[in-house]
């Protein structure tokens, strides 16, 4: 029985996680939860999984949650000191990170630090802080294993192979909405057609990153440092169908991909599991229904945050964290129909051009050019 702790249960992948867990009682239970302010939901869910703390967004919604709770009445903490609780809480073998955006890097370090194995599904851990930690689960020897789709397939596909034996990793990535629209007309596009992913359902942040292709841009960051791999050795390819889910290419021109039916339970399971299998629940895939497979090379003029990604991985240093903050920063005003879908590459160049890099080496240092890119942005908004 393999004790579990999730940071995000109420989010996409949250639930996702919470739904194969439902499928294997024998082999997974939850002792922790932690979410944002969806405190109905998260009501629900100690409920059903009982677990024996629960962290929330605030002290407020602590107070709303414990007036919904029922028979099941765990201990409550909330802010970052509450889901780090939770992440490095005794009895729990794994984590899955999964708050969206950089709040979830204090309380991932947490639980490295803490022993506790990681199923990642939060990229932005690794895009703000990779070295550090990278660092960290070396220091500490434990397994840090992805959840991403891509990540996985990619983790799969060089499972008995070596690294240096890698020619490059490619990832695949569906080209979202606007995969065909002109980029003279993205300055038009409004907020309900970017949310309208044409294969994945996910929460709004990742949905808009997926539609300006920033999301695949964090993904080539957070390669580098899963894999160990540098930036020139990882490429990017639109694939609309997402069947294959990412592929490596080895030095004698054999490619090794990993397919499967766009679902999410599918990396969750295996990360749960690993290094078993386990049944995720999801459609078994027919590829002669699918019948065609197509691939095409991604447009940086049409989607310049996946250029401005590459130039943040390249220029390495605090690039990466300011290039994250700043984007989280633009599509949250985006989402509240502040700034138009042009203006967020737009924003996180800026406030790159803005900024002078610095070598972080401690937390802290990460965390202040977090901050710093996240005022900046906010001021080239206003």
């Amino acid at each position: 029985m393999r004790s579990l702790s999730i940071l995000g249960s109420t989010g996409s992948i949250g639930l996702s996680t919470l739904d194969v867990v439902r499928q294997h009682p024998d082999k997974f239970s939850i002792a922790g939860l932690a979410a944002g302010q969806d405190v109905t939901r998260l009501s629900e869910q100690i409920q059903e999984f009982r677990p024996e703390a629960v962290s929330v967004k605030d002290e407020e919604s602590a107070k709303k949650l414990q007036g919904l709770l029922g028979e099941h009445k765990p201990e409550i903490f909330f802010g970052v000191e509450g889901a780090s609780t939770i992440a490095s809480a005794d009895g729990v073998d794994m984590v899955i990170s999964a708050i969206v955006g950089a709040a979830g890097l204090v309380p991932t370090v947490r639980a490295i630090k803490a022993g506790k194995h990681i199923a990642l599904a939060n990229k932005e851990v690794l895009v703000v802080a990779g070295q550090l930690v990278s660092d960290l689960v070396k220091r500490h020897n434990i397994q840090l294993l992805p959840v991403d789709s891509e990540h996985s397939a990619i983790f799969q596909s060089l499972e008995g192979h070596r690294t240096e034996d890698v020619e490059r990793i490619i990832l695949t990535a569906s080209g979202g909405p606007f995969r065909n629209t002109p980029a003279e007309d993205l300055k038009n596009v409004g907020l309900e057609q970017a949310l309208k992913h044409p294969q994945w359902t996910m929460g709004a942040k990742i949905t808009i990153d997926s539609a300006t292709m920033m999301n695949k841009g964090l993904e080539v960051i957070e390669a580098r440092w899963l894999f160990n791999m540098p930036g020139e050795k990882i490429g990017v390819v639109v694939h609309p169908q997402s069947i294959i889910h990412s592929m490596v290419e080895y030095i004698d021109g054999c490619v090794i991909a990993q397919l499967g039916s766009p679902d999410m339970r599918a990396p969750i399971a295996y990360a749960l599991s690993y290094p078993e299998r386990c049944e995720s629940g999801i459609p078994k895939l027919d590829l002669a229904k699918i019948g065609t497979l197509t691939f095409e090379e991604p447009d940086m003029v049409r989607f310049p945050a996946l250029r401005l990604a590459f130039e943040a991985l390249k220029a390495g240093r605090t690039y990466p964290a300011v290039l994250n903050a700043a984007n989280e920063i633009a599509v949250a005003a985006f989402l509240n129909k502040k700034i138009g879908f042009a203006d967020i590459a737009a924003t996180v160049d800026k406030t790159m051009q803005a900024h002078e890099a610095y070598t972080p080496v401690e937390l802290g240092e990460y965390l202040q050019a977090d901050r710093w890119a996240r005022e900046t942005a906010t001021i080239f908004i206003a």
